[in-house]
């Protein structure tokens, strides 16, 4: 029997969105009705509840002691250090109470939410990393998030088992590099693009294995190559010691780098390695992933991204070794629906920062519990008809299969990434009920923008006491003593730009999540790619790619 797709209208925007008939067995498969919102909008209620980079210097809730945290030192939440909230000084249990039948679910979930401790950041097993987030085993990095077991990193974003990184965007196995994005197992590689097994390179998009080249476009295992053509080895270093770390010459060679991209302009529909019957971008070495990004070794996952080794996992976002999981975001479990910071659990319903716990329903920081409502324990045969009945109850307010709503967001909404997906102004986000925090003025009455080297080697470790500004936003900010080395290490000019910038900016040059309908253009096959028609590059499918590539 075909499956039918169904249409609906988004309960939220009022567009029109498209159920498909195996979206239908998904849906059946894990017990949940249908969404009322489309994609998008779905997406945003997730990344709505997710503060990456917005860091503060806050008191802990419980000992007064001084701490880092994504919680600001006004927010309502009662937050405690790392170790006080993962010690057993504090009861969980305490905090459980009966559920009220005549309120909204998502309304009292979110006054449980503010009574409940939470720990200041999620950042496990980090050395001299106080500053990173979303993060585990990181040693002596800073401002480092959604990123584990790298070690001398910096300003990074969706990154794993990289040293001696900075300024980056989803790199893996990397070390010595400066101003990548999508970026593998490579050395010594700086202001490159989808690069994978290059070394002592840089200005580089779209190459696989590439040694001691610069300014090269679509090529593959080749060495001493400049502007997509044989050199000499000789070259290549002059090229080198014309950049010797100068601010202006690396202004210059962006230009050039910029102005071979349009000459080059060939690019691939999207970025799949080693992927059977997969959609979206971004994915390598997986098997029956649907309209995806940023996904790894992962198997059946619909309309998901930022997750690796999982399996049957649909609408959910930065998860790793999840399984059956269902519109959750930063998950890492079995059969947990509508969840966020979850972690070695299973069978969980609308949970926050639970971790090794089962059979749970609407709770907040629970360790090692089972069938808990509302951080009450249950017996299983009172867990399973207070939950039933809550489900019900929540399924005649069409509330059940829902996310919880952006305005009960633990974070302002431009604190969030969600700002940075779905932007919105402050007067827009206030008039839907969405918190916003205003922005902090800081003095900038020292900055030494102007007095910046042209060269490092101009100048020393004393720049790392002073307040420098943003050239482009006018922001204030410092570069620290690891950065400094880091630079100095690479033979980099100093950034003129701030941290919040500098990675704007990079986001600005990644493709959209978002597919669109093209022809190849090259052979006119229908394509679905993260590159609108509206733009000037020519995408080409993988075959037809391929054959000019190699």
């Amino acid at each position: 029997m075909s499956q039918i797709n169904t249409t609906k209208i988004c309960s939220n925007c009022n567009i029109n969105f498209t159920i498909h008939g195996a979206d239908l067995e998904i849906f059946k498969k894990i017990q949940v009705p249908s969404p009322n919102n489309c994609r998008p909008c779905r997406n945003q209620r997730q990344l709505s509840y997710r503060n990456e980079r917005n860091l503060h210097k806050r008191k802990s809730s419980l000992s007064g002691k001084p701490i880092i945290s994504f919680f600001d030192k006004n927010s309502p939440f009662q937050v405690y250090s790392h170790d006080e909230w993962w010690s057993d000084v504090w009861d969980r249990l305490k905090y459980g109470r009966d559920y009220n039948f005549q309120q909204d679910f998502f309304y009292q979930f979110y006054i449980l939410q503010l009574d409940v401790p939470r720990p200041p950041l999620v950042n496990n097993k980090a050395e001299n990393s106080d500053y990173c987030n979303f993060a585990d085993a990181n040693k002596n990095s800073y401002l480092i998030t959604s990123a584990n077991d790298n070690e001398d990193s910096y300003y990074g974003w969706i990154m794993a088992n990289n040293k001696d990184v900075c300024d980056v965007i989803n790199v893996f196995n990397c070390e010595l590099c400066y101003e990548c994005i999508d970026c593998h197992k490579s050395y010594n590689l700086r202001y490159s693009t989808n690069c994978e097994n290059c070394r002592d390179s840089g200005f580089l998009q779209n190459c696989n294995g590439l040694s001691n080249s610069l300014f090269c476009i679509n090529l593959r295992n080749k060495s001493y190559h400049i502007f997509n053509k044989p050199s000499s080895k000789e070259e290549y270093e002059k090229y080198l010691k014309w950049l010797n770390g100068s601010y202006i010459n690396y202004q210059l060679a962006l230009q050039k780098f910029n102005e071979l991209k349009k000459q080059f302009s060939i690019r691939k529909a999207n970025n799949f390695v080693g992927c059977e019957n997969v959609s979206g971008n971004n994915i390598f070495n997986s098997k029956n992933v649907q309209e995806c990004f940023d996904v790894y070794t992962s198997e059946d996952c619909h309309y998901s991204h930022s997750g690796l080794n999982s399996k049957d996992i649909y609408g959910c976002c930065f998860f790793d070794k999840a399984e059956l999981c269902y519109e959750s975001t930063s998950i890492m479990g079995y059969s947990c629906k509508f969840t966020i910071y979850c972690r070695d659990s299973r069978d969980l319903l609308y949970c926050d920062s639970c971790h090794a716990c089962k059979n749970c329903f609407g709770c907040v920081g629970l360790r090692n519990k089972e069938y808990c409502i509302f951080n009450k324990q249950y017996s299983q045969q009172e867990y399973k008809t207070l939950s039933s009945q809550i489900i019900q109850q929540m399924h005649s307010t069409s509330s059940f299969g829902e996310f919880f709503p952006i305005k009960y967001s633990l974070f302002p909404y431009n604190e969030t990434i969600a700002q940075e997906n779905y932007p919105l102004t402050e007067e827009a986000a206030k008039r839907l009920g969405y918190k916003w925090l205003p922005e902090e003025q800081k003095s900038a009455t020292e900055a030494t923008r102007t007095n910046l080297p042209s060269q490092i080697q101009d100048t020393d470790n004393s720049i790392c006491q002073k307040i420098l500004q943003c050239e482009i936003t006018g922001k204030p900010y410092k570069i620290i003593l690891p950065e400094f080395n880091f630079y100095k290490k690479m033979n980099l000019p100093l950034p003129r730009k701030c941290p919040d910038q500098r990675i704007k900016e990079r986001l600005n040059l990644r493709a959209p999540m978002r597919l669109w309908d093209r022809q190849c253009a090259k052979c006119g096959t229908e394509i679905k790619t993260p590159y609108s028609p509206t733009r000037q590059e020519q995408i080409y499918c993988e075959k037809c790619y391929l054959k000019e590539i190699y």
